[in-house]
């Protein structure tokens, strides 16, 4: 059994050792370049790129991956993401793109007469770097990963170069045509509407650049304008053909086949069935500009040639969202680990959705799940819920110049109606006498939709009509209609001469939504969107259902995935077991035998001698010679010192019984000679709560990591139990501690950290006493979730439990009451006294002075490294002052030993 208990504190010694020690990720530095290429369509145009080059931080040669941004943005976009890369091992290149930040060229859209004979010549030079890993001459082992503009990038440069081994591209487009004129009747962007708000947007983000590009924020708004020829006036840093299109299609408001044929000369969907890269799609369900719809057409092209395709659908998007930044990171990181370096990384499964799973009683942030699917679905689902609306048909109206506009997301602020901030409410505003409504019943079973659902809609009227359809999700009349994600459909319609009504099928835009029972579904239909080119001239249409089923797709196999274990978490374990068998083969254990008794202690001050009584259950009686009550006298430096002897609390135990806790002439000293802790003595005897005080860097810390064996002192010694303590020394596990903070795997739940903590010590779980712990912890239905959602409270709480496991015989806490809220604090309070009561010692480094007050039985007050006093925490009190109207205080006391009483 006593070998079995040693596991504990070599285990927990080995976990601590190992992070204290491992070693911090290399620092990743970046190498400015400027790299010429040739291109156009006749390959007669040079440009410098600006670019920056990140060789592995481990050095030697590594798989490379390239970086793109997104429109408006530059090289500088995406460098902190490549410096973390870096320094997991890869070499990274980023660039500023044609037209963009410091590079010359002007913008073509990834066209692959421009934009993607760069990136093939950016390849071209990586082959050449000595840090890159070569898959044959001139042919380099290189990924590509990017967002938005960056992300078709990203898929246009796998279609043309079949050098690049895997992809990741991000919230991009498939169709840029469709993606700027999108038609909900399915009748392609030459019948579509065009996203005029968006647009705009980013056809003034490719405005000229003042200053030569090198000035941001305030200072690109405060220098002084450079004078502009006309043509940079009229269109920036377009290519004259790309300027030419939008001037069109902006002034009519329709896409032209001119203007359709060169925007799909930039969609990947075009060329998607040449990629034979490995690709991770991953698109935003916060996104109006490229939405679900976009990730869908790449998938299926691409899947289509035989290429290995997964799709995640996550938090974010151009239109806001929590954006999921270090999971995104872990899905790249993971995809181009197993595609570029061979490690075996995990990859997603095909279909992957980030899904509310509510919020955490604690920090009360959002909890975010990822259920997969082994297959992808496709927008139509495995299957089709039918639910039936109900509303007459409806006169609605298109207002002179489509002023004012229903409004569903407004490009760039996607969070001005709540879409783009932590909440899940997107709020819709639809304008009076422009919308049709039909809804369902409450829904009797909760209904998640993912996917696209779609609605018959009959239309009267004349001409082309142009309308909007979303659908909302209405809890009640006290809250507002809640638009997921704040998406809508726009569709035109044609109504034939001489007829006086048309019916159309309308595909609503893709989403995972959840709705709860007791919602109803409103289908809107509006004949305005602010976000959409309207028809200018007045008109009036009536709507009806033409058929009272509303399609509502779903995916029945998604599923919470299980959270793996890293193979380390095994691993360390199974170490820490054989060097515990090593140790305990050539190692003594300690006398475990308990008694009561009661000692006495001489204690001098200036002025006569006084002796202290202490028994095991009440420490602390201190009384004079003649037995009356003795006051401690102040000297000229520090009030209430007590020595005993020399040392305090030196006075010696019955036989066989072991001091749980002492410390004799310890000293440590940094590497500049300073002593951390200096010629420290003091002991601690079973049954008592003793407080280690002292202001910051008195040394506390220092002595708490070489009571655990964590660091070696330069001179003295601590013992436990009578066993002097060194690293990995069997009597350790004889102490529970918490020192610097709670440390606990993120991905495993509360319940299964302390599990893992326990099983790894090969005890019997009977022995750890897990309820007791978990008692303590009082963590409730929380225990089941992956502390990664916990608040700082709570893994405080889960870090006093798991020290607590198999109740140690001596207890060493730091900081415990961190993140505690009043209530809790007073449990912990008692906590510890009950379990010093019950015959076992605990020593407890606070700053909260009063609830060491209330807490503590005894305290050791230190100053500089140097102890300044030590004693019952009512003898400390009993030799203030006291002031202020109360009596005294262990404020005062610690205050006026350390020079700092005011």
């Amino acid at each position: 059994m006593k070998r079995v208990a040693a596991l504990v504190a070599v285990l927990a010694l080995a976990g601590v050792v190992t992070w204290l020690v491992w070693p911090s990720a290399p620092e990743a530095r970046g190498l400015d370049q400027r790299i010429s290429v040739v291109d156009g369509p006749a390959d007669d145009q040079r440009v410098e790129l600006d670019a920056t080059f990140f060789p592995p931080a481990g050095g030697g040669k590594a798989p490379a991956v390239l970086l793109a941004h997104g429109f408006g943005g530059s090289k500088q976009s995406v460098r902190q993401q490549a410096v973390r890369l870096a320094q997991d091992g890869y070499a990274v290149l980023t660039w500023s793109a044609r037209g963009f930040g410091r590079s010359t060229g002007e913008i073509a859209l990834n066209s692959a007469d421009y934009e993607v004979k760069d990136v093939k010549q950016l390849i071209d030079w990586l082959a050449k770097r000595p840090e890159v890993r070569l898959d044959a001459a001139g042919d380099p082992r290189v990924g590509i990963a990017g967002g938005s503009y960056g992300g078709a990038i990203t898929l246009m440069t796998a279609a043309y170069d079949t050098r690049v081994d895997a992809i990741v591209p991000q919230i991009t487009w498939a169709d840029l045509a469709d993606a700027l004129f999108p038609d909900g009747g399915g009748q392609g962007p030459a019948n579509g509407v065009f996203k005029r708000m968006w647009a705009g947007y980013f056809f003034g983000r490719g405005a000229p650049v003042q200053g030569g590009g090198a000035a941001q924020g305030l200072g690109a708004l405060t220098q002084q304008t450079v004078p502009l020829t006309a043509e940079q006036a009229r269109c920036g840093r377009f290519l004259p053909a790309v300027c030419e299109m939008y001037q069109q299609v902006a002034k009519t408001g329709r896409a032209t086949p001119e203007a359709i044929e060169l925007l799909r000369k930039s969609s990947p969907v075009a060329v998607a069935g040449r990629i034979k890269a490995p690709t991770l799609l991953i698109q935003g369900q916060r996104d109006s500009l490229f939405p679900l719809g976009q990730a869908d057409a790449n998938a299926k092209a691409i899947a289509a040639a035989g290429t290995p395709v997964s799709l995640a659908w996550f938090d974010g998007g151009h239109d806001g969202g929590n954006g999921e930044v270090d999971w995104l990171y872990d899905q790249t990181a993971g995809w181009f680990g197993h595609y570029l370096k061979g490690d075996g990384s995990p990859v997603p499964q095909k279909f992957t959705v980030t899904r509310d799973g509510g919020r955490d009683p604690g920090t009360r942030q959002r909890i975010r799940l990822h259920p997969e699917s082994a297959s992808y679905p496709g927008l139509g689902g495995t299957a089709t819920t039918a639910i039936t609306l109900t509303g007459p048909e409806q006169n609605v109206a298109n207002p002179p110049g489509g002023s004012p506009a229903s409004i569903s997301t407004v490009p760039g602020v996607g969070g001005l109606l709540g879409g783009g901030g932590t909440t899940n409410l997107s709020v819709g505003l639809d304008m009076p006498g422009q919308v049709a409504t039909f809804e369902s019943a409450p829904l009797t079973a909760p209904l998640q939709l993912t996917g696209s659902p779609s609605v018959k809609l009959k239309v009267y009227g004349k001409g082309q009509v142009t309308l909007f359809a979303k659908l909302y999700d209405v809890a009640d009349n006290a809250q507002p209609p809640n638009l997921p994600a704040g998406l809508v459909s726009p569709l035109r319609v044609t109504i034939p001469d001489g007829a006086e009504s048309v019916e159309t099928t309308v595909t609503l835009p893709a989403v995972d939504f959840r709705f709860a029972v007791g919602h109803r579904l409103r289908l809107a239909v509006t004949t305005t969107d602010m976000g959409y080119a309207t028809p200018g001239e007045p008109a009036s249409y009536r709507i009806g259902l033409a058929a009272p089923t509303l399609a509502v797709p779903t995916v029945a196999a998604l599923a919470a995935p299980t959270t793996g274990v890293a193979w380390w978490v095994w691993a360390m374990p199974l170490a820490a077991i054989a060097l515990a068998a090593l140790i305990l083969a050539t190692g003594r254990t300690p006398s475990r035998r308990r008694t009561t008794f009661t000692r006495k202690a001489t204690v001098q001050d200036d002025s006569r001698s006084i002796s202290v009584e202490m028994d095991d259950s009440h420490a602390g009686t201190l009384v004079s010679d003649n037995g009356q009550a003795a006051d401690v006298q102040k000297d000229g430096n520090h009030a209430g010192t007590l020595v005993t002897d020399g040392d305090p609390f030196t006075a010696d135990p019955p036989p066989g019984e072991a001091v749980p806790l002492e410390i004799s002439g310890l000293t440590k000293a940094y590497r500049n000679g300073e002593l951390a802790v200096d010629d420290l003595s003091f002991r601690v005897e079973r049954g008592q709560v003793l407080g280690l005080l002292g202001p910051n860097g008195a040394g506390k810390t220092t002595t708490m990591r070489m009571m655990m064996g964590l660091i070696q002192p330069d001179a003295g010694e601590v013992r436990i139990f009578g066993d002097r303590v060194t690293p990995g020394a069997p009597v350790l596990s004889r102490l529970g501690s918490f020192v610097e903070g709670p440390g606990f795997l993120p991905h495993l739940s509360g319940r299964d950290n302390i599990e893992l903590y326990w099983a790894a010590t090969g005890r019997p779980a009977a022995d750890a006493r897990f309820d007791d712990a978990l008692e303590i912890a009082d963590l409730g239905k929380a225990l089941d979730r992956a502390v990664r959602t916990y608040s700082q409270g709570m893994r405080q709480r889960l870090a006093i439990a798991q020290a607590m496991l198999g109740l140690p015989d001596l207890l060493v806490l730091d900081e415990p009451t961190n993140g505690l809220d009043p209530p809790q604090i007073r449990e912990m309070r008692e906590v510890l006294k009950r379990y010093a009561r019950d015959g076992r010692t605990v020593i407890v480094s606070s700053h909260l002075l009063a609830e060491v007050e209330q807490t503590c039985s005894h305290a050791v007050v230190m100053h500089r490294g140097r102890l300044v006093s030590a004693g019952p925490v009512s003898v400390l009190l009993s030799a203030a002052v006291s002031t202020n109207g109360h009596g005294p205080r262990l404020e005062d006391v610690f205050l006026d030993l350390i020079g700092q009483q005011s």
